[in-house]
């Protein structure tokens, strides 16, 4: 189970005036690319579940890391996420091959792929599509003991921006983070979407 808090920042402006008032703490920058897929019908999302592909690119636009994710009964409450998730790297060359033809990811020899269709009923017959993804930049900073990211997820509709921390004590730590964005006049929700549903609704929240 994964368990995160998650606060949607406002704009772009306050976007950028965290990432300056953590900057001190800054440890990494991730290029990611996100891209999802399920059946023809919905085979996936009729269980509440979402098979995800995520690449990691360096600055020549390189795909150096790709990960397998299967999420599954998600929950997003007062800007607490829990979710099943199970995960898997896999080659990037594999990766880029698969979004390039979706038909290739049900030959992949791969332990998530193996529970879709074992778990969730995909077969031979009904394959995988690709539904698309959208790219996100992931700051992360490693402050007061926690590690904070801070995401900026480009749809095509528009662009979101998101803070997040996974902890196994969310409220606690939705305490401390609200307290210090409140400190520093930095304007924030609660997150009521996951980047997935914000993708698939077509519109920004």
């Amino acid at each position: 189970m994964e368990v995160e808090v998650k606060l949607r920042l406002l704009d772009a402006a306050n976007h950028s005036r965290l990432k300056e008032i953590l900057s001190p703490f800054h440890i990494k920058k991730l290029n990611q690319k996100n891209v999802f897929f399920d059946s023809a019908n919905g085979t996936l999302a009729s269980q509440r579940a979402v098979l995800r592909l995520r690449s990691y690119s360096n600055n020549n636009n390189e795909n150096t890391r790709c990960v397998l994710s299967l999420k599954a009964k998600p929950v997003l409450n007062n800007g607490v996420s829990r979710v099943e998730e199970d995960e898997e790297e896999i080659e990037p060359l594999t990766g880029e091959q698969c979004v390039e033809e979706a038909s290739k990811l049900g030959l992949t020899q791969s332990r998530i792929i193996k529970r879709c269709k074992d778990e969730f009923g995909i077969d031979e017959e009904m394959g995988f599509v690709c539904l698309g993804g959208f790219e996100n930049v992931r700051d992360v900073y490693e402050w007061r003991g926690l590690k904070l990211e801070v995401d900026e997820s480009k749809f095509s509709f528009g662009v979101s921006y998101e803070v997040e921390c996974e902890n196994d004590d969310p409220e606690k730590v939705k305490r401390e983070l609200e307290g210090f964005l409140k400190e520093n006049g930095i304007d924030y929700k609660y997150s009521e979407m996951s980047k997935f549903a914000i993708f698939r609704a077509g519109k920004l929240p």
